[in-house]
């Protein structure tokens, strides 16, 4: 028999050749990548995805959690901020200043359900990636055992990340206002506001999808390394140099598919706009399970995308000499 020495030695050397086996800059490869692994470890993912994923889908569809007179109270001083700042009151004004307060309203009346089993739900399934990768089968005892050590920085790691968006949002706020307000002073037309105001908008999109990229593997980093919060923050951001494009593309596709799920439930669950509803019975669980399953792909795509960057990290860490070591140790988070 191999003693214990020997057989966490043999396992480090089967992860270090399993991450260095994948590596893609494109984002479809991922994908692939994701439905092998999801493939080879379908039981784990599914059952996450029942127990933890499909809960807090079955919330944030419907918004049970969200105030709407909190809402209307929200969206009635953003219209008035914006009436202030010099944008005029046409319709893409309004909806975004609802959207706004309903995603802020639901963010904050979620967020005990986010930091709780939605978070729980991602440390799961980054865990199955990399027991995969270990070529291992996923165990909840081993998981349990994992999870007493790791969650106390998975959650600092994720309070840390609120604290990143809500400042982007903060500071997206601040600089349209005054930036409206300067164009008013100056006597520019409403209209110009308005351009300017989309202009800033599609600015803020991209700096907003860059940083959603470095808390997602941030998360993900502080579920396998021995780091957390503003160091998680710190290392995702230099470990995703050279992938932000695929990592763009991961974004863009996992927010489409969200919200082509959310457009439907609200088109066909929440407005009734034909027959007389009978058929919300069937098609409302399935959008829940539909939701749920695009939910799940983006996490272990934010997993996959991990690994993947700290191969190409490592090949540019070779390529210019550097002696440091790349590769983190993980048998301490998977064997334990």
């Amino acid at each position: 028999m191999e003693t214990e020495s020997n057989l966490v030695l043999r396992k480090t050397e089967l992860k270090s050749y399993s991450h260095k086996h994948f590596h893609s800059t494109n984002a479809l490869e991922i994908l692939r990548e994701s439905v092998r692994i999801l493939r080879y470890n379908l039981g784990a993912f599914m059952l996450t995805a029942a127990v933890l994923i499909c809960p807090v889908s079955a919330v944030l569809l419907p918004n049970f959690l969200v105030d709407h007179s909190l809402v209307n109270k929200l969206t009635v001083k953003l219209l008035l901020v914006a009436k202030s700042s010099g944008l005029p009151l046409q319709p893409f004004v309004k909806h975004s200043c609802q959207k706004f307060a309903e995603t802020a309203v639901s963010s904050a009346m979620c967020f005990p359900l986010f930091v709780t089993v939605s978070l729980l739900s991602k440390a799961a399934v980054v865990y199955s990636v990399d027991a995969t990768y270990s070529r291992e089968k996923v165990e909840i005892n081993k998981f349990l055992a994992a999870l007493k050590k790791l969650w106390k920085r998975v959650v600092y790691t994720y309070l840390w990340v609120c604290i990143l968006i809500v400042g982007c949002f903060t500071f997206f706020c601040v600089l349209l206002v005054s930036i409206c307000s300067s164009f008013s002073v100056l006597g520019f037309s409403p209209d110009f506001n308005v351009y300017g105001a989309i202009l800033v908008g599609l600015a803020f999109s991209i700096v907003f999808a860059n940083a959603i990229i470095v808390c997602n593997t941030a998360v993900v980093i502080s579920v396998l390394e021995d780091v957390s919060g503003a160091g998680a923050l710190v290392r995702a951001s230099d470990l995703i140099k050279g992938q932000v494009q695929v990592g763009l593309l991961i974004f863009l596709g996992s927010t489409l598919g969200l919200a082509f799920v959310e457009g439907l439930f609200d088109h066909r669950v929440k407005k009734v706009s034909y027959g007389d509803g009978s058929s919300r019975l069937w098609e409302g669980p399935l959008l829940v399970v539909m939701y749920s399953f695009v939910t799940l792909i983006d996490s272990m795509m934010s997993a996959v995308f991990y690994f993947s960057c700290r191969v190409y990290y490592s090949m540019e860490a070779s390529s210019v000499g550097e002696t440091h070591p790349i590769m983190m140790d993980t048998v301490e988070v998977v064997d334990t």
